[in-house]
């Protein structure tokens, strides 16, 4: 039996923007590779940072479990861990090499350690899992267990999918996509947590509890923009009983108000749905939940089977009003569909969010200008907002590399930064931001003059000299 030590580096008080909207989340998937190692029969403790102060907190914990492992396993669950923001890598490598002068064999794996290994190792990591990397975790773990004082490049010798470091440099041995492995089942170790902190703080933020579960690993869609380093295209459903007895098993356990389902894409089929409420219904285990989904999945039967089961919030990915840049980014879906959804969905009493996308190639203001009118005309009920972010291993991030600076990540998921040349700068995408806000938390408010402002500014910006009451006229259609 090994004494383990499992960990993530995602700090909520790291990341500005998220601190303040204050929902955190324990770190599923994390919590699956602890249950995991638990089932075979090794110590297992967990560093938690999602709540931690910062990196100085990890070397106390580290210091009194004296683990002969430490596995920095990301939540691959947490979008904000695949925008591979720069603060959690300085926390990771930080904590990488504490745990390696503290005599501690150290593992990573995350979608920033499967892109950019070399950061990882250079810290001090013996390897990087790539991908989902149960396998290669199973087998080093085994190897560890028949012999802890294995020398560290016999230990990691021959072992697919992982990167290690050698005299040459990185050598990375991929796999490959592979789909989402079935050795990650049954419940996460939610008794690791520290469920009254999280609590403390939603109540004290929000009024009420949120925890986080999910039901399927994967997305199979192809938007051109969208990383996918950990399930590649796969798409890996848990079968819907075993969803219910969870969600059963956190109500009686914890008792939360809210559960946030964390699937990139939640449902998909509409039979599963079904089957799902009836569980859920059947073992008095429902709890009021938000998902994630696409516009041309929510029919009407799909919107009826998700009340039923208890779906109270559903947030769309959007993207644009212009069907011109929504067919570039390979979307798939069509803005009449956008429309739709949030009126079918909404009519079942459920809210619609909408994601929004700024700043993609090719983008111009008739494009923006389309995505105010889309959101004038569907009427969200939230949306969120964010600049073009281009990741390694997409089509987007090619079609964009010759452009990238010396900036290649954002600090935190507040950033926003142009990372390669558009047509306008951060400065205008973040009023852009701010006035689509605008028109959601405040339906009501003329703001014709503020875009007519917004545009002449622009384009005086760019030696251009509109007249304000030609923008006007662009900003409302007229």
């Amino acid at each position: 039996m090994l004494n383990i030590l499992v960990g993530h580096s995602y700090f909520l008080r790291y990341d500005r923007k998220q601190w303040e909207r204050g929902k955190p989340y324990p770190p599923l998937a994390t919590l699956q590779i602890a249950a995991l190692l638990r089932r075979m029969e090794h110590a297992v403790g967990l560093f938690d940072a999602m709540l931690a102060d910062g990196v100085e907190d990890f070397a106390p914990i580290a210091q009194a479990q004296r683990p002969q492992l430490v596995v920095f396993y990301e939540d691959n669950f947490n979008f904000l861990t695949k925008m591979c923001l720069g603060n959690m890598r300085d926390a990771a490598c930080r904590m990488i090499g504490e745990a390696k002068a503290d005599g501690a064999r150290v593992l990573v794996a995350g979608s920033d350690a499967s892109d950019h290994p070399e950061a990882f190792l250079a810290a001090g990591a013996d390897a990087v899992l790539t991908g989902e990397g149960i396998g290669a975790l199973i087998e080093l773990v085994n190897r560890l267990e028949r012999d802890p004082i294995i020398d560290p490049e016999a230990w990691t010798e021959g072992v697919a999918g992982i990167a290690t470091r050698s005299p040459a440099g990185t050598r990375v041995t991929r796999l490959g996509v592979v789909p989402p492995d079935p050795r990650i089942s049954g419940l996460p170790a939610w008794d690791l947590v520290d469920m009254p902190r999280y609590r403390a703080l939603w109540m004290e933020r929000h009024g009420y509890f949120s925890l986080n579960m999910a039901a399927s690993r994967g997305c199979p869609f192809r938007c051109n923009w969208c990383a996918k380093p950990i399930w590649g295209n796969h798409y890996n459903q848990r079968p819907p009983q075993d969803v219910a007895a969870e969600m059963t098993y956190l109500k009686q356990t914890y008792a939360p108000d809210h559960i946030w389902m964390a699937d990139d894409i939640f449902g998909f089929h509409i039979d599963w749905v079904s089957a799902f409420a009836a569980e859920v219904r059947a073992s008095d285990g429902s709890v009021p939940f938000m998902i994630q989904t696409r516009a041309d999945l929510s029919s009407e039967r799909m919107a009826t089977a998700l009340a039923t089961a208890g779906c109270v919030e559903a947030w769309i990915g959007a993207e644009s009003g212009s069907q011109r840049v929504l067919d570039r980014m390979t979307k798939g879906t069509k803005v009449p569909d956008l429309i739709a959804a949030r009126q079918r969905l909404g009519a079942h009493g459920i809210r619609v969010g909408f994601f929004i996308q700024l700043g993609y190639l090719g983008e111009e203001l008739d494009d923006l200008l389309a995505t105010r009118t889309l959101v004038q005309a569907a009427s969200p009920d939230d949306i969120g907002v964010s600049v073009s972010y281009p990741l390694p291993g997409t089509k987007f991030f090619e079609e964009v590399r010759a452009q990238l600076g010396r900036k290649t990540q954002w600090d935190d998921s507040g950033d926003l930064a142009r990372m390669f040349q558009g047509a306008y700068d951060t400065t205008f995408y973040r009023e852009v931001r701010d006035l689509l806000h605008r028109e959601v938390t405040d339906p009501g408010q003329d703001l014709d003059e503020d875009w007519a402002e917004l545009l002449a500014r622009e384009h005086l910006h760019r030696n251009a000299e509109p007249t304000p009451a030609a923008w006007a006229r662009r900003a409302t259609g007229a």
